[in-house]
């Protein structure tokens, strides 16, 4: 297994400091970040789909062994509410192709207030490119049936498994031959970090579900005052110490 470590977004101010060195300007805080990990979710494509140019000029900056993760845009998933998938799927990915090769997975997340509609999924998923890797991330909890599960194997779709408050919020099924994981806010303190142990336990989860020829990738989407970094390092030593392939992380010891 390759367990892919990252952060939901690299451009957070307070993170100077904390992760980026102070004097390094944020124009080059992505070339930073790709220093000290290999894959990142670009989280605020929700908000605003980029440019294809944005796209292209991101794949020049980050080496070549960067994945980077996109999160659909709202359009689709909160305003359309997956209904009349065609268009908006199509200028997501014809934006994104922009990343060619980094392209990793596609994120989903959708709605809390979306009630299950597995039929309404599997026409949007169906719309996608074939081998594009889609992570779904459901929020309701009228999602969590037999029929939201078979729409998701059949299609190829990972189910993201989702933590809030050091606990699972989504079922742990294995959907498809790779795996997502988003990492939302802890218990630990200072807030919103994660304590050792839950990472840990995580750890086992991924190592048990998943085998060695296998992708998983996980975010830390708990990102103020750095949170998301240091608890990144953390779960990457665990999984280390279990065994696992870990993309790189930052060691805070050597910046420092």
């Amino acid at each position: 297994m390759t367990l892919f470590i990252g952060t939901s977004g690299w451009q957070y101010r307070d993170w100077r400091g904390a992760f980026y060195p102070p004097d390094v300007p944020m124009r080059l805080w992505l070339e930073e970040y790709t220093e000290c990990f290999a894959t990142v979710e670009i989280n605020n494509a929700f908000y605003r789909l980029p440019t294809r140019e944005n796209f292209e000029a991101w794949r020049d900056r980050v080496p070549r062994d960067f994945v980077v993760a996109v999160k659909a845009s709202r359009y689709l998933t909160h305003i359309k509410r997956l209904k009349d998938p065609e268009e908006p799927v199509h200028r997501l990915m014809s934006h994104a192709a922009g990343l060619g090769d980094r392209l990793g997975p596609v994120l989903l997340q959708l709605p809390p207030t979306l009630r299950a509609d597995p039929d309404l999924l599997d026409a949007c998923l169906a719309c996608f490119p074939s081998g594009t890797r889609i992570a779904v991330e459901p929020r309701h909890e009228s999602w969590w049936a037999a029929k939201t599960r078979q729409v998701l194997e059949s299609r190829g779709a990972a189910l993201c498994w989702a933590d809030v408050q050091a606990r699972p919020v989504t079922p742990l099924w294995r959907t498809t031959d790779w795996g997502y994981v988003r990492f939302h806010e802890g218990r630990a303190h200072p807030w919103p970090r994660y304590g050792r142990r839950s990472l840990e336990t995580w750890v086992d989860r991924i190592a048990t579900t998943w085998s060695d020829a296998e992708d998983m990738y996980a975010y830390f989407n708990n990102d103020p005052g750095g949170a998301a970094v240091q608890d990144a390092v953390v779960f990457g030593r665990a999984a280390t110490r279990a065994g696992l392939t870990v993309t790189r992380t930052p060691e805070f010891a050597a910046r420092r």
